[in-house]
C-alpha cells in the first residue's frame, strides 16, 4: 500500500508499520505506562493520542529506540518539521542501512517543504537501497516530479489565486470539497470549526465532527458559515467530500467512521430538493460495499450519467482509484467500473471533477511538484488522454486536490496545505479553500536559453524581464534563474514594451526587445536568446609586476570573500596548480575610510581571507604572501576602468581628496570600491606565463597532482567538538568571530539582541541541524536549519534574549549541531555562549 499523507480530510486508511508496535519500554513505572498507552494508541490507529505518549516518553528517557516511532507518527499527522527532524535523527548514524525503508518516508517530508534537492538525494539513496518495488516505483516517480519542480520558472498563465476568508470559511482545521450551487449565489463545503484536534469523538458534540456547511456569496464576498441540518449531517458521522448535480437539485456526500485516525467506513450518500429544502440523504444504491467509497462527482461517458468516484475495491491499479458507474434512476447505479491504468496508478488517485468533458482528479502516482498534484484528462468519447499536470499555477511542493471549476471555465477552487496556509503551523496538516480566476485573455512570455554554437538549452543562465513602458520611479524589472533548466516563465501587460536580457557566467549576454502593442487575444509569445561563449583572452604576466584582479572587490568594513571575487581567486588556483614552483603575494587595500591602522588591519585581513580561500583549495601557504597595504596605495585609473566607469580619467589616482571631489555620491562609492581591491604578482616561479580567461581555464594538469601544497587546517577551538581531532578532512570547520556575547546589566522583562557570525573553513559544505538554548533564548534558525554552507562562505546566527523569566545573573549556552558528522562518525556540535547581569 501506498504509504502516504495522512490528512483527516481525505480521511485515508493506513496500516501501521511492525516496528511501531515493538519498541520495548525501559523500567520504570510511569514510562512503562506512557509506552504501554502510545502503542495501545498505536494499535488503534490514534496517532495523535499515540504521539502526545511517546513525546512524554521520550523526554523522560531519551531511548533512541523512540525516534523512528515519532518520525513515522509525525508523518502520519502531517507535522511534516518534525519529522524531518526525527527521520534525520535516525537515518545520520544509519551507517548499515538498518532503517533503509525510512529514505523513502524521509524523501517526501522533504519534497512536501519544497527542500527538493534534500528529497532528490533521498529519493536517489532509496532507489539504490531500499527493498520495497512498489515504494521504489513512487521514488522515481516522486525524483522525476522534484527534477520538473526545480527546472520550472513558475508561470502562471494570467492565473490569480486567492485563499478564501479566514474569518468566515477557512478555519483552523481542514477546509475543503467546495461546491456552488446552479445560480453560483452559494457554496457547500466540508469544515470542522473546532480550534483543535478531534481527539475523542463525543456523539453529544457535533463540533466533534467534520459537517456539511454552507456560505452566501455576494458582491462583498463570503457571508458567515451556517451547517447544514441533521438530513445532511447525521449525528456520529463526519460528513465530508459535497458535491452536487449539475441541476443543483441532488446533493452528494460521503458518511464516515473513524477508528482513531482510521478510516473505517466511508459511503456516498445522496439527498434531493435544492438549496435550503435538502431532503433526508439515502445511501446510494450500486457504488457501496465492503470497501471505502467517497469523493462522488457526477459526470457523463458514452452519452450517459455517471458517478465518478474514489475506491479501495479489489481489483484497482493500487492504492485509490477512480471509478464510475452509470445512473440508472432513483438512486441506483450500475456496477462499478474502474477506470483503468490510463488514470489510474499503483499511487493515489482521488478528488475526481469533471467539466465540459475534462476529468480533473488529484494524484500522487504521476510526477508532482510536491504530495499530491491537480491533474486533467480529456475524454474523447472512446478513451482518456494522458494526464496532465496542471503545473506550478494549481500546484505547489505541499499537497493540492479538491480542483472545481465553473463560470466556462474561468474561475474554480481547490484546496492546498501549501505554506501560506495555516497548514503547517500545528501537528494537524489541514486544508485552506483557495479561489482561481483565469483572466478571459491574457498574454505572457515563454523565454529559452541556449547556447549559440551547439543551440542546446543552457541551464544555470538568468533571465531579466523589463517593462520599458512603466512609469519612471516605479519597478519594472523582473528576474529569474534557473540551475536546471532554461525555460522563463513571465506574465505580460497588453500594450507594453519589453526587453529581456539573458546573462550566464561562461556566456556573453545576450538581449533581445518586443512589445505586445495592438495584440488582443490570449497569447504565449516564445523568445530564444542564444548566448555565445565568452572567448579566451590572453594575458601576459611578468614577474614583479601587479595585475589587479577586477573581481576581487569588497563590500566596506568587510574582509569576506564575495561570490564574484572567487571568480578571480579560481583563476589564481588554477594558475598556481598549473604552475608549481610560482610563489605570489596578494596585496589587499582599503579605502580611506577609517584611521590608518584600522585600515592596516583591515587590508592584512582582506589578504589573509584571499590567501584562506586558495589554501582550502589545497595551494601551500608557503607559496602565497599575504600583504595589507591599507589605504597607502590608492588605485590609479587604467584604460578598462575608464571604460567602465567614464567620470574617471586614465592616469587618476583615487586619493582621498580627489574621490570627495566628485561631484554625485555613487560615484564617490564607486571610486571608494575601487580602492578596496586585491591585487596578484609573481614573486617566484617562471618569469613569463600566459593565462587563459573564458570557458577554457586552465585546468590542474594530472601528472603535477604531488607538487600541490597540503591544506593547512585553521585552528579548532576548543569549544567545538572537533578540537582536538588530527583528521579533518572532508569535514566542515565552524569558526566565529566571537563564540561569546556579554551582554552587561539587563532589566527584568528587557530583551536583547546580537549576532554570532561564522565562517566554513573546512573543505565541505556545512549543513546545520539544530540551534539548541533555553527557553529564554530564540535564533533564526528556521533560516539556517538545512541551508547547505560552502567553503569560505559565511552565516549570521540572531539570537534574542528574553530576561522576563529570570531571576538572577546567569550564562546562558548555546549549542548548533551539525548535520554533518566527523571522521570518527561522530555528530559535530558548536558551543557558544553569553552571559548577563540581571539588574
Amino acid at each position: 500500500m501506498n504509504m502516504k499523507k495522512k490528512y483527516l480530510i481525505l480521511l485515508c486508511c493506513l496500516t501501521v508499520p511492525t516496528f511501531l508496535l515493538l519498541a520495548q519500554p525501559l523500567r520504570g513505572s510511569d514510562y512503562d505506562t506512557k509506552i504501554q498507552l502510545g502503542k495501545e494508541a498505536l494499535a488503534a490507529s490514534d496517532y495523535y493520542n499515540a504521539l502526545t505518549q511517546f513525546d512524554e516518553a521520550f523526554d523522560e528517557r531519551e531511548d533512541d529506540a523512540l525516534i523512528p516511532i515519532l518520525a513515522e507518527i509525525n508523518y502520519r499527522l502531517g507535522d511534516y518539521r518534525a519529522a524531518e527532524s526525527w527521520y534525520r535523527r535516525v537515518l545520520r548514524r544509519d551507517k548499515e542501512n538498518k532503517f533503509a525503508e525510512l529514505r523513502y518516508p524521509y524523501a517526501e517530508v522533504l519534497k512536501l517543504q519544497g527542500k527538493y534537492a534534500d528529497a532528490m538525494e533521498q529519493y536517489q539513496t532509496y532507489l539504490d537501497i531500499g527493498k520495497d518495488p512498489t515504494k521504489k516505483q513512487l521514488a522515481q516517480k516522486a525524483l522525476t516530479g522534484a527534477e520538473i519542480a526545480v527546472s520550472s520558472s513558475g508561470g502562471t498563465q494570467g492565473v490569480t489565486l486567492e485563499a478564501l476568508d479566514r474569518k468566515k470559511v477557512n478555519f483552523r482545521m481542514a477546509d475543503n470539497s467546495p461546491a456552488l450551487n446552479k445560480s453560483g449565489d452559494l457554496m457547500y463545503y466540508t469544515t470542522n470549526q473546532n480550534k483543535e484536534p478531534i481527539v475523542v469523538e463525543d456523539e453529544d458534540d457535533p463540533e466533534n465532527f467534520y459537517r456539511i456547511f454552507q456560505t452566501e456569496i455576494s458582491e462583498d464576498g463570503y457571508g458567515k458559515s451556517e451547517v447544514l441540518g441533521p438530513e445532511i449531517n447525521r449525528p456520529g458521522y463526519h460528513s465530508t467530500n459535497v458535491s452536487l448535480s449539475p441541476e443543483g437539485d441532488r446533493m452528494y456526500f460521503t458518511r464516515v467512521l473513524l477508528s482513531g485516525d482510521s478510516l473505517v467506513e466511508s459511503k456516498i450518500y445522496m439527498s434531493e430538493g435544492g438549496d435550503g429544502n435538502w431532503k433526508s440523504a439515502n445511501e446510494v444504491v450500486g457504488v457501496n460495499g465492503d470497501f471505502i467509497a467517497m469523493h462522488p462527482i457526477v459526470g457523463e461517458l458514452y452519452g450517459k450519467e455517471v458517478l465518478f468516484f474514489t475506491s479501495t475495491m479489489e481489483g484497482g491499479e493500487g492504492g485509490r482509484d477512480l471509478y464510475y458507474a452509470t445512473y440508472q434512476g432513483e438512486g441506483v447505479y450500475s456496477d462499478p467500473v474502474n477506470l483503468g491504468d490510463r488514470i489510474n496508478t499503483i499511487g493515489d488517485e482521488e478528488t475526481p471533477f469533471w467539466f465540459d468533458g475534462t476529468l480533473y482528479f488529484a494524484s500522487d502516482g504521476y510526477p508532482t511538484l510536491g504530495g499530491l498534484d491537480n491533474f486533467y484528462a480529456v475524454w474523447n468519447g472512446t478513451e482518456w488522454s494522458e494526464p496532465t499536470n496542471m503545473g506550478s499555477a494549481y500546484n505547489s511542493h505541499a499537497n493540492d486536490h479538491f480542483f472545481r471549476v465553473y463560470d466556462e471555465g474561468y474561475q474554480g477552487y481547490f484546496a492546498s496545505n501549501r505554506p501560506e496556509a495555516k497548514a503547517l503551523t500545528g501537528r494537524l496538516c489541514c486544508d485552506d479553500i483557495y479561489t482561481f480566476t483565469i483572466a478571459r485573455r491574457y498574454i505572457d512570455l515563454a523565454a529559452g536559453t541556449f547556447d549559440e554554437a551547439t543551440k542546446q538549452a543552457l541551464k544555470g543562465a538568468t533571465v531579466q524581464l523589463i517593462d520599458e513602458s512603466a512609469a519612471p520611479g516605479t519597478e519594472n524589472t523582473t528576474s529569474r534563474t534557473l540551475k536546471e533548466g532554461n525555460r522563463f516563465d513571465f506574465p505580460l501587460d497588453f500594450d507594453r514594451s519589453y526587453k529581456i536580457i539573458a546573462t550566464h557566467p561562461d556566456y556573453e549576454t545576450a538581449e533581445m526587445t518586443f512589445n505586445t502593442v495592438g495584440k488582443t487575444e490570449t497569447e504565449t509569445i516564445i523568445q530564444r536568446l542564444f548566448l555565445v561563449p565568452k572567448p579566451d583572452i590572453v594575458i601576459d604576466l611578468v614577474k614583479d609586476v601587479p595585475i589587479v584582479m577586477e573581481n576581487i572587490l569588497y563590500d566596506f568594513d568587510s574582509d569576506k570573500i564575495t561570490e564574484q571575487a572567487e571568480i578571480d581567486l579560481n583563476l589564481i588556483y588554477n594558475l598556481m596548480t598549473e604552475y608549481s614552483d610560482m610563489k605570489v603575494e596578494l596585496g589587499s587595500h582599503t579605502d580611506s575610510r577609517g584611521n590608518d591602522d584600522y585600515n592596516m588591519n583591515l587590508s592584512q585581513r582582506r589578504a589573509e581571507s584571499a590567501r584562506r580561500w586558495l589554501m582550502r583549495k589545497g595551494i601551500a601557504r608557503a607559496r602565497i604572501v599575504a600583504q595589507g597595504y591599507g589605504e597607502t596605495v590608492p588605485k590609479v585609473i587604467d584604460s578598462v576602468q575608464n571604460v567602465k566607469n567614464p567620470f574617471l580619467a586614465v592616469d587618476d589616482i583615487l586619493t582621498e581628496e580627489y574621490i570627495e571631489a566628485l561631484p554625485e555620491e555613487e560615484q564617490r562609492e564607486a571610486a571608494f570600491q575601487l580602492n578596496r581591491r586585491t591585487e596578484f604578482k609573481i614573486l617566484e616561479g617562471p618569469t613569463s606565463i600566459q593565462i587563459k580567461v573564458g570557458e577554457q581555464k586552465i585546468r590542474p594538469s594530472e601528472d603535477r597532482g604531488s607538487n600541490i601544497g597540503q591544506k593547512t587546517d585553521p585552528e579548532v577551538s576548543s569549544m567545538s567538538s572537533l578540537h582536538g581531532q588530527k583528521n579533518l578532512k572532508g569535514v566542515p570547520i565552524m569558526t566565529f568571530e566571537t563564540r561569546s556575547h556579554s551582554l552587561g546589566e539587563v532589566a527584568k522583562g528587557e530583551k536583547r539582541s546580537f549576532t554570532y557570525t561564522f565562517t566554513n573553513e573546512g573543505d565541505t559544505d556545512l549543513i546545520i541541524d539544530l540551534v539548541s538554548a533555553c527557553d529564554c533564548t530564540s535564533t533564526n534558525q528556521d533560516d539556517l536549519v538545512g541551508k547547505r554552507f560552502q567553503p569560505g562562505e559565511s552565516g549570521t546566527l540572531e539570537v534574542t534574549f528574553d530576561s522576563t523569566e529570570k531571576d538572577e545573573s546567569e550564562t546562558i549556552d548555546v549549542d548548533i549541531y551539525l548535520r554533518n558528522d566527523d571522521n570518527q562518525g561522530n555528530p559535530i556540535v558548536e558551543m557558544l555562549k553569553y552571559d548577563y547581569l540581571l539588574k
